[in-house]
């Protein structure tokens, strides 16, 4: 008898605060089907962004067009480009209109490793693959081309019920990298996991001498 693939996690889980939704998400699995491969990996790390009320987030200062699907209903991927080289990996939380969402930061990879070695070929060990939300993008083979893809029920992801490890287990601090609202301590983390990224605390860019 061929077991029944789990359901995924239905829109209400997603239609809550972020900073509820985040540590919720650790232990879930996100998988990602694209035409290079499919990557399934357990959350390790995220870290909760609360819109027009949090000075980090990108939906701050309002709408703009590469913020806009944080704008509109809950349980949809945001994707960002970053310093001119990176893509970073949210899912929109709480009611349409009220901006917020959660920054994927760190997975293990359980599922697609080929496909997530191709993508990350200067990653030395598995548990490398997604540490970092720069690399977990890069191993699930995220761009832009999936900026606003339904969580739900779009064809690209599935979030799974998984295994959420215990609560003694989970652990929260300061963001990271962000000079704003810093030391919010909106970051979740499994405690003890290697996937977790390290943490690093914001540092101004210097300008080159002369400019």
């Amino acid at each position: 008898m061929t077991e029944e693939p789990a359901a995924a996690l239905d829109r209400a889980f997603f239609d809550r605060p972020p900073v509820a939704v985040a540590p919720d998400l650790l232990g879930r699995l996100l998988r990602c089907t694209l035409p290079s491969g499919t990557v399934e990996l357990r959350l390790t790390e995220v870290e909760a962004y609360a819109g027009p009320d949090d000075p980090a987030s990108h939906a701050y200062r309002g709408r703009t067009a590469r913020n806009a699907v944080m704008f509109g209903p809950p349980g949809h991927a945001y994707v960002y480009f970053t310093y001119g080289m990176h893509f970073c990996l949210n899912l929109v939380c709480g009611p349409a209109d009220h901006p917020g969402g959660v920054l994927l930061r760190a997975g293990r990879v359980i599922e697609g490793v080929d496909p997530a070695r191709r993508r990350r070929s200067t990653s030395r060990r598995d548990q490398d693959l997604a540490q970092g939300p720069a690399r977990l993008a890069l191993a699930l083979g995220v761009d832009r081309t999936q900026d606003g893809e339904d969580v739900v029920a779009g064809p690209v992801f599935r979030l799974l019920p998984g295994s959420p490890p215990p609560p003694a287990q989970v652990r929260s601090g300061p963001r990271t990298g962000v000079s704003a609202a810093a030391d919010t301590p909106w970051r979740f983390w499994i405690d003890g996991d290697p996937t977790v990224s390290p943490y690093r605390a914001h540092t101004a860019r210097r300008r080159p001498a002369g400019r």
